[in-house]
């Protein structure tokens, strides 16, 4: 591969092909044998060139340099964590192929800086870089095999810029999440324990189910209470963002609540003793108690979050964020694995 890099360099007719081939060879670690390829993959749909009444762009490569990622990633993923269950396997590849990590590795690598475009969509375009990173190992792929791409992602990529493992267990705290948001609406949230069993190799199971004013939302089963409750979170928080029609069931069962609560009781209760009557046994759940709002609360530090829900709260007075993040924290990671 060295010597047919001297050759390619050797080749470089012009000072801005010279530029380029520079500008790859410090990405991908190596020269380019067909630069058409890597040109290709850096030009974005808006420039709006064609050849022969056809449109050239990434985005034929950005198709194959996604599969070929998935492939990638996977057999690293594979080889790096043996023993691991599939589905930590899955979540995973997935965090490392994401559209945030590709971005995030274009703007870092340079890709970014050489995506040619019309220039009006690259200040808003969030998707631009990382279709570009695809489009480019799409280029790799064509240019040097699958085995290319294979060193490109592991010399290039998890050496130098990341970390699989620290990607590997970080998790997003969905259950944290939820908490947080139902807080910040006062809206009452309880995980109920569904089930309880065995799998096949005699490992316990548990399946939750988040209910939010009495209003059933998603169910979630895992190895532990904790996996079942996040997955059950994240579920949830998927559902609340996409269907207005829940989110109006819970505000409406909110509100029927809150009017019972503020009823007054013409009745007084009786002085009678009550019999000793065994109660049947209920169904187990967890309850999130919401904490009393103070005064002089700060808001939101505004950072971006794919699962934020600030745009769809019922407009209540916010708690402090510091109060919110401590109880929401201490709730997610109170039970043993």
């Amino acid at each position: 591969m060295f010597f047919q890099d001297i050759i390619n360099y050797i080749k470089l007719p012009f000072r801005k092909e010279k530029e380029l081939y520079y500008s790859l060879r410090r990405i991908i670690g190596f020269y380019p044998g067909n630069i058409q390829y890597y040109k290709q993959a850096l030009m974005h749909k808006s420039i709006g060139r064609k050849e022969k009444g056809k449109p050239v762009n990434n985005e034929r490569l950005e198709f194959l340099g996604d599969a070929v990622l998935d492939a990638v990633v996977g057999h690293i993923v594979y080889s790096h964590f043996p023993g691991k269950r599939e589905g930590f396997l899955t979540n995973t590849r997935s965090k490392l192929v994401s559209r945030e990590t590709l971005g995030r590795l274009a703007k870092e690598m340079g890709v970014l800086d050489l995506i040619l475009s019309n220039g009006r969509n690259s200040s808003h375009n969030s998707y631009m870089g990382g279709n570009a990173f695809e489009a480019l190992v799409g280029a790799i792929y064509l240019d040097r095999g699958y085995d290319a791409c294979m060193c490109f992602m592991e010399k290039k990529i998890l050496k130098e810029v990341i970390n699989i493992d620290k990607v590997a267990y970080k998790e997003v705290n969905f259950k944290s999440k939820l908490i947080e948001w139902g807080q910040k609406n006062r809206v009452n949230l309880e995980f109920a324990l569904l089930a309880q069993e065995k799998d096949e190799n005699g490992s316990p199971k548990f399946k939750y189910e988040v209910v939010l004013e009495g209003v059933k939302g998603e169910k979630g089963e895992g190895y532990s209470k904790k996996e079942a409750q996040q997955l059950a979170s994240k579920l949830t928080l998927q559902r609340l963002r996409k269907e207005p029609q829940f989110i109006d069931a819970i505000f409406a069962a909110k509100t029927d609540r809150t009017k019972m609560e503020e009823e007054p009781v013409s009745v007084a209760p009786s002085t009678e003793e009550p019999a000793f009557d065994i109660p049947s046994a209920p169904v187990e759940t967890e309850e999130i108690t919401v904490p009393e709002e103070t005064p002089g609360d700060s808001p939101s530090n505004g950072e971006e979050d794919d699962y934020s829900l600030d745009d769809i709260t019922a407009n209540p007075k916010e708690q402090s964020r510091e109060d919110i993040i401590a109880a929401a924290e201490a709730a997610a990671f109170a039970e043993e694995e």
